[in-house]
């Protein structure tokens, strides 16, 4: 039965009004009406004549960028010249198109801004003023565009102020951990976006929006598989079907790169070893990466997690890291690829503290990586918790390149029911002086090479996308895609610029708005480590799923139970890790030794993450270690209604879908902070013996009902 026709045109109109309710769809790309006079006056006239010196995919994407950006923002279509001197007011370009109209100067100062580099700014000829978006390379000239575009929507463009801008980091990647049945390990967001049954013959549009949103960014590198590697993506069809996604990516700057799994020489060719000393097996890594870049000539590279957690590596063949990373590095090195080879090692046949593992492995390594090697570190030496020190491997490694690797999916934050902001926790890890391999040193200077002068530096983040139509499956999880890419870019950017940012790109100018929403994400990180693990407390989730606390999970190998981390018993709280216990600590530089063995002086957030300390402990308020862990736990549930509030205080200012949709979600986590405070001050007073403080609000429930919940459904596993 046909609709009526009324009804169709009323759909037609309503779409062409864009009146639907907003859905988080189109990200921080959803261009709004320009309301302020003058910035859409000025806008208005720079897309009323636009000129591309010269034509090519990128310039397509350009294009294609502004169509939907003036629609959007002034309800009419921009205009093109072919004339660049004839009614043109914008002029798009390379360093080299534009080099006739540029002086020496300026050209010398842009070309020093490298490949992916831009400057936007007045430009004179002929006693004629245009604006002009200028990059090295085309690929630049996109990321000067998007930045403009940016400028508008936060209303801070101004056309008689140059902006000159490049990226502090080579390689700024999204690791995806999606499995080829469309599965994703630690993905709260649905299902992979990859529908590898259908590609290469069907190229879903969301692909394209990904790639917009991931240039948008300055995000030029992707890892399409999951590190625990499915030797299948190495087989020619599904090199064919990495193309089609490469083929799209290419004209926003975005290399992709596969997961190889170690042991594809005996799944893939029967072959009886992969040992990566074996002529065969070297033949084999050879011939595929060959293949590979018949296919995709642009190829990134492999990422490859080997000797960790059951997955293959050299060490079954009695070689080190070094040997293993080396020959795929020999196998992709002709044709320019990189190979990123995971720190994150541990074995529980080894009885060394988890913690030290890595740097037991990686350190004595180094120097041995060929120049093609990437180390990539995680931003803690444990597991992505909460809050972690950072990895002592910064500052330890010097002669070879690393790089680092963020989680912006939420596996141990509460996942995607959690409103958890992680920009300020990684700029936490970035500015965290290491005094290695200089008294200077952060961790983000080494990840930009300042010290050592590593030619090919790297950040990247687990990624948090999925098929949720938002994208991320929590609204405000997509200002942690927004924030990584930022910080990718420029690792000395603050969280709190890029909340007020995100906030205006998403939710638009509203001075309330912007002030209330940048309080919930600045507050929410520290939150939710209040109401998690406190005071340096970590690994205390649940198992297997992570979801939910679980600080009793006891059976299997030790360093996966928390008992092993909290170590909590009748005398105290805490690991121990200064020389009188594991020993962590001395892989840090002697300042941090000195300052961090005294448990009066560290830092209380990693208190006991180093410190095994007796319950009444005093900390630095006046309050006992009891006392402290209890009071953190109700803070971090009251900051979670704080949170609520403000929310709440918006709803006549927000799109009725995205306020439901955050509020519905604010209520779970409520629920999910009471549980995590009710179930671990349950716990932890079985041994500490002691009551709670009387203005606190007191826990609820029964320990042994905590302990009984299961959740083998629980996505991401």
């Amino acid at each position: 039965m046909h609709k009526p026709i009324y009804l169709t045109a009323l759909l037609w109109l309503c779409i062409s009004l864009n009146c639907f309710a907003k859905d988080g769809y189109k990200l921080w790309l959803d261009y709004q009406p320009i309301q302020v006079p003058q910035l859409k006056s000025d806008v208005g006239s720079l897309l009323s004549g636009i000129y591309f010196f010269g034509e090519n995919p990128t310039y397509e994407a350009i294009r294609n960028e502004l169509n939907l950006a003036s629609q959007s923002m002034l309800e009419k279509a921009p205009v093109y010249s072919k004339d660049r001197l004839q009614n043109t007011k914008l002029w798009i370009g390379t360093r080299e198109q534009l080099s006739q109209v540029l002086s020496l100067t300026k050209q010398a100062e842009i070309k020093a801004l490298g490949e992916d580099g831009f400057w936007r700014g007045k430009v004179e000829l002929d006693g004629n003023s245009f604006y002009a978006i200028i990059g090295n390379r085309p690929v630049g000239t996109l990321y000067g565009t998007y930045n403009w575009l940016n400028s508008i929507q936060s209303n801070t463009f101004d056309k008689s102020t140059e902006l000159a801008d490049a990226p502090k980091i080579n390689i700024r990647m999204l690791n995806h951990w999606d499995n080829l049945d469309r599965t994703v390990e630690r993905g709260y967001a649905g299902f992979s976006i990859w529908d590898w049954h259908r590609l290469p013959g069907y190229i879903d549009p969301r692909y394209v929006d990904y790639a917009r949103a991931n240039a948008s960014l300055g995000i030029n590198a992707v890892s399409l598989t999951n590190v625990n590697a499915n030797a299948l993506i190495m087989t020619t069809d599904f090199m064919k079907k990495a193309k089609a996604l490469a083929d799209v990516f290419r004209p926003y700057g975005i290399k992709v790169f596969l997961t190889a799994r170690f042991s594809a020489p005996m799944q893939l060719e029967g072959l009886k070893t992969a040992d990566p000393l074996d002529p065969e097996v070297i033949a084999f890594w050879k011939k595929k990466a060959d293949e590979l870049y018949t296919h995709i000539p642009d190829f990134g590279g492999f990422l490859v997690k080997a000797n960790s957690e059951g997955q293959p590596g050299p060490h079954e063949y009695g070689r080190n890291h070094a040997e293993g990373a080396n020959m795929l590095a020999d196998a992709l090195a002709p044709h320019g690829g990189v190979l990123i080879w995971r720190a994150f090692v541990y074995s529980h046949e080894d009885e060394v503290d988890r913690h030290m593992q890595a740097n037991n492995e990686f350190e004595p390594l180094d120097g041995k990586f060929k120049d093609n090697v990437i180390i990539q570190i995680k931003n803690g030496a444990i597991d992505f918790q909460p809050r972690e020190p950072f990895h002592p491997l910064y500052g330890a490694i010097n002669e070879t390149n690393v790089g680092m690797e963020f989680q912006i999916t939420q596996e141990y934050l509460g996942q995607a029911t959690n409103l958890v902001y992680l920009a300020p926790m990684w700029e936490e890890v970035l500015k965290t002086k290491t005094y290695k391999p200089s008294p200077v040193s952060t961790v983000g200077s080494i990840l930009e090479g300042k010290e050592t002068g590593q030619k090919m530096t790297l950040i990247a983040g687990v990624s948090n996308i999925g098929t949720d139509h938002n994208w991320t499956g929590h609204l405000f999880a997509q200002s942690n895609w927004f924030a990584f890419g930022k910080m990718a870019w420029n690792p000395e950017v603050t969280s709190h610029e890029i909340a007020e940012e995100w906030t205006k790109l998403t939710f638009g100018l509203d001075r309330e708005v912007v002030s209330k929403v940048g309080e919930i994400l600045m507050e929410s990180h520290e939150a939710a480590v209040d109401y998690m693990t406190p005071l340096g407390l970590h690994h205390i989730m649940g198992r297997s799923h992570h979801y939910g606390p679980g600080p009793w999970v006891m059976g299997g190998r030790a360093d996966w139970t928390a008992p092993y981390y909290h170590q909590a018993d009748s005398l105290g709280i805490g690991f121990d890790r200064t020389g009188e216990g594991s020993g962590a600590l001395e892989q840090y530089a002697p300042e941090i030794v000195k300052k961090w063995s005294d448990p009066n002086q560290i830092p209380e957030k990693y208190l006991l993450w180093f410190h095994h300390l007796p319950w009444d402990f005093q900390l630095k308020d006046g309050n006992t270690l009891w006392e402290g862990i209890a009071y953190h736990y109700d803070r971090g549930v009251k900051e979670v209604r704080e949170m609520q509030a403000t929310w709440a205080s918006l709803e006549s200012k927000i799109d009725p879908e995205e306020f439901d949709h955050v509020k519905q979600l604010l209520e779970i986590q409520e629920e999910e902070a009471e549980w995590w405070r009710n179930a671990c001050l349950l716990y932890f007073q079985t041994f500490s013996k002691l009551p709670f403080p009387d203005d606190i609000e007191q826990p609820e429930g029964d320990l042994e009902y905590y302990k009984s919940l299961q959740f083998p459904n629980a996505p991401g596993i």
